[in-house]
């Protein structure tokens, strides 16, 4: 069996939630509407069910991990992608040809304390994280182990 691996899944809480996800059923969802190809390999090489997520709200203030989640599927055709009316939609994808794919993520918690992009930036445990070097845009990011597991237990420290 494969190593678990860990990520980072940025997402605007305007559009997606935390909150959104726990209160989907199952708190599982498909993670959707990747238009990226590195992200797209991501997913279809690299991600399995049981890997870790860490899930951060993006574009709002502050920014900051709120939780954990687990991808709950192999990854699959965005079924998006093939439709005019999704803002998603991609002309060059097709159910003979899926460009694009998801996942399925699960809730697994909420942390006690957001762990803001200020205190990631702040903390030297964290200072090789893809998500604090400049120029760094990608929606879903490879994390370490032990980065994982360092924000995981800021999150669960109360303030």
């Amino acid at each position: 069996m494969a190593a678990r691996k860990y990520w980072l899944f940025k997402s605007e809480p305007t559009a997606y939630s935390f909150d959104d996800l726990s209160k989907e059923e199952n708190q599982t969802a498909e993670w959707d509407g990747v238009r990226n190809y590195q992200v797209r390999n991501f997913m279809r090489d690299e991600m399995r069910p049981g890997d870790g997520v860490l899930f951060y709200h993006s574009s709002t203030t502050p920014t900051a991990v709120v939780g954990t989640a687990t991808i709950a599927s192999q990854a699959y055709p965005d079924v998006t992608a093939w439709d005019p009316q999704s803002k998603y939609y991609d002309p060059k994808s097709s159910p003979d040809n899926p460009a694009w794919l998801v996942v399925d993520i699960k809730a697994d918690r909420e942390f006690a304390r957001p762990v803001t992009l200020a205190e990631i930036k702040q903390n030297p445990a964290l200072a090789s994280m893809l998500l604090v070097r400049r120029g760094m845009r990608l929606s879903i990011q490879p994390v370490t182990q032990a980065e994982y597991e360092e924000i995981v237990l800021l999150g669960s420290q109360n303030g």
